[in-house]
C-alpha cells in the first residue's frame, strides 16, 4: 500500500512508592537536543511481526532488566507532533512495581533513574507532571511524557475509589501505617489517620493476620494482607 505510515511505539510507565513519595522509572536519552529532554520513559518500536504486547515485555526485558510483568494499557498517544522525528503512536503501559525490584533496576544500570512523580494540582483534575530526580531537581522530559506521567497520577487517583489498586504497591504483609504512606503518595496530600483507617477497613478488602512487625522504628503494628 502507498499510503504513509506512522511509526508505532511502546512506552512503559514503571511505578512505585518509594520513601513516602510516588515514583516513576526513566531511561536517560542520547539525543536529548532532538526529543525536547534528556530523559524519558522506557520505550521503543513495535516490530514488524511482533505483536504490541509482546513488544511492552521486550522493552522492559532489554532496556529495564526485568523480567515478564503484568502490563496495562495507559492510553494511545498519537498528537501529530508529539515526536519532533518523526511521526509516532505510542502505546503506553502502566505498571506497578515493587520499589525493591526497580532500584535493584537503577543500581545495574547508569541510564536508568527513579524518579519522584509531581504534580501541582489536586484530584482528578487534567494536568502534566514533574520529575524530580535523586538531588532534588527537575529532570527534562522528552516527548509528551509530563503529559503521559499526569495522565498515569490521573488513572491512579480515579481508581483509588473503588478498585485496590493501591494495594498492588504494597508487599505481601503490610502495616495500616504502611497503605496510609502509599494512598497519600498517589493523592499527593496528607489523610487524617483515624478517618483513612477506618474507611479502608470497612471496604473489606484487606484482612489483620494477628502478626506483628519486628525491627520497627516505631511501636510494632499489626501486619495486615490482602484478602
Amino acid at each position: 500500500m502507498s499510503y504513509p505510515k506512522p511509526a508505532l511505539a511502546v512506552d512503559l510507565a514503571l511505578i512505585t512508592v518509594s520513601e513516602g513519595y510516588l515514583n516513576c522509572l526513566l531511561m536517560l536519552r542520547a539525543d536529548a537536543e532532538k526529543v525536547g529532554g534528556k530523559w524519558a520513559l522506557p520505550g521503543g518500536y513495535v516490530r514488524i511481526d511482533e505483536e504490541i504486547h509482546a513488544t511492552a515485555q521486550r522493552v522492559l526485558r532489554e532496556k529495564v532488566g526485568i523480567g515478564p510483568a503484568y502490563l496495562e494499557q495507559l492510553f494511545t498517544y498519537g498528537a501529530i507532533e508529539r515526536d519532533p522525528r518523526e511521526r509516532v503512536v505510542s502505546v503506553t503501559h502502566l505498571a506497578l512495581m515493587p520499589s525493591s525490584d526497580l532500584l535493584a533496576a537503577v543500581e545495574k544500570s547508569a541510564t536508568l533513574e527513579l524518579a519522584i512523580v509531581q504534580t501541582d494540582w489536586a484530584g482528578e483534575a487534567d494536568g502534566l507532571a514533574s520529575a524530580i530526580g535523586t538531588d532534588g531537581s527537575e529532570l527534562k522530559l522528552a516527548f509528551d511524557h509530563s503529559a503521559i506521567l499526569g495522565d498515569v497520577v490521573k488513572r491512579l487517583r480515579g481508581k483509588l475509589e473503588y478498585t485496590n489498586i493501591a494495594l498492588e504497591l504494597l508487599p505481601q504483609l503490610f502495616t495500616l501505617r504502611q497503605a496510609q504512606e502509599v494512598y497519600e503518595a498517589i493523592l499527593g496530600r496528607k489523610l487524617t489517620k483515624p478517618a483513612f483507617r477506618r474507611k479502608l477497613l470497612d471496604r473489606n478488602i484487606i484482612k489483620a493476620t494477628g502478626q506483628r512487625e519486628e525491627a520497627s522504628a516505631f511501636r510494632p503494628a499489626e501486619l495486615y494482607t490482602r484478602l
